[in-house]
């Protein structure tokens, strides 16, 4: 069973605009490990890239932010379909457990990228 992304909702509230030291340097993780494909890129007025997934967009953009303060909740399809293709592309996860918020309780689990950007992926629980 492939897992889709639905939706994106960052933390800071924009999932467009996530600060990383070197666009060009993170990309190839978001490609590789997580299925995005770069379908926008420019240079001004900061270096920024726009990547999409299964129709769900994250920008990556040197904007001089902690990324170690951001990322992004992304809501799935199926979380052990997407915990198990993470896995076998190399990831190394803890499994996925219910985390409760504000917005519901999600069966989720956690990526943090090299860039220091943290994702949840999850889906709602009934």
């Amino acid at each position: 069973m492939n897992a889709l992304f639905r939706r994106a909702a960052g933390y800071q509230g924009d999932p467009l605009n996530l600060p990383v030291a070197s666009v060009s340097d993170a990309i190839p993780f978001y490609e590789q490990r997580l299925g995005f494909r770069v379908i926008e890129r420019r240079e001004l007025p900061v270096r920024a890239a726009i990547l999409e997934r299964d129709g769900v967009r994250i920008g990556l953009v040197e904007n001089g932010g902690d990324p170690a303060q951001d990322g992004s909740f992304f809501e799935v399809s199926s979380v052990d379909a997407v915990f198990e293709e993470l896995s076998s592309k190399g990831l190394t996860l803890a499994p996925p457990k219910v985390q409760r918020s504000g917005h519901g309780a999600f069966r989720a689990f956690f990526v943090i990228a090299p860039d220091g950007l943290c994702y949840m992926l999850g889906e709602p629980v009934p």
